[in-house]
């Protein structure tokens, strides 16, 4: 991703997990998890939404990280559905929240495609649990497939226009009910190839 990125392992659930770290200049105003999209279709932190999430996110003065799901690069396990996925970002949070002044910095939780799904499913056992999100960004929210849950009313909604992997009207379909805008970028499919400076400039400008 860049040269300052620092690649290191963790213990998770059953195994190890691979997560990358990129800082932010000076002082970090929060910490920010990004979850890539399905492991069984050549998804991994390095896909390029997921590194533009993340360089999106440093620019905006986050340290931020990303690891990989089970059985993807150096993670162990084996897939799990997204069941399994949960206890591993979890496992990376805490990790996160263990590190020195960011027991307490605001969380942010950013995904793509697969990982939204998973993403939502942390949020809530967080919120459950009393832990504070700041806020949360969903790109190519995949509600076609999976069971994606509600999410806080603040959640960043971002689809492509001519997504073919998720549909658009399931997206829609999924907000609805929660009274959840979207934002959606013309002529954009589920990778946003040639349209990422224009997801990176909507996130950009909703944190203004």
């Amino acid at each position: 991703m860049n040269a300052q990125t620092e690649k290191f392992l963790i213990d998770g659930p059953v195994g190890k997990i691979e997560v990358a770290l990129d800082r932010a200049e000076g002082t970090p105003r929060g910490i920010v998890l990004v979850a890539h999209p399905h492991p069984l279709f050549g998804g991994t932190m390095d896909n390029k939404v997921a590194q533009t999430l993340a360089r999106t996110f440093v620019q905006l003065g986050y340290t931020t990280y990303r690891s990989n799901f089970r059985g993807v690069g150096q993670t162990g396990g084996e897939h799990d559905n997204g069941i399994g996925e949960r206890d591993d970002l979890l496992a990376v949070i805490a990790h996160m929240r263990a590190q020195p002044g960011q027991a307490d910095t605001p969380l942010v939780l950013a995904g793509f495609s697969f990982g939204t799904f998973v993403l939502s499913h942390v949020a809530k056992k967080l919120r459950d649990e009393g832990q504070a999100i700041e806020r949360m960004v969903f790109v190519g929210t995949a509600a076609s497939r999976w069971e994606v849950a509600e999410v806080p009313d603040t959640t960043l909604v971002i689809h492509g226009e001519v997504d073919e992997t998720v549909p658009i009207a399931s997206v829609y379909d999924w907000a609805r009910p929660q009274e959840l805008p979207v934002v959606v970028i013309p002529g954009g499919e589920h990778f946003f190839h040639r349209k990422l400076h224009i997801l990176k400039r909507v996130i950009v400008d909703a944190w203004r």
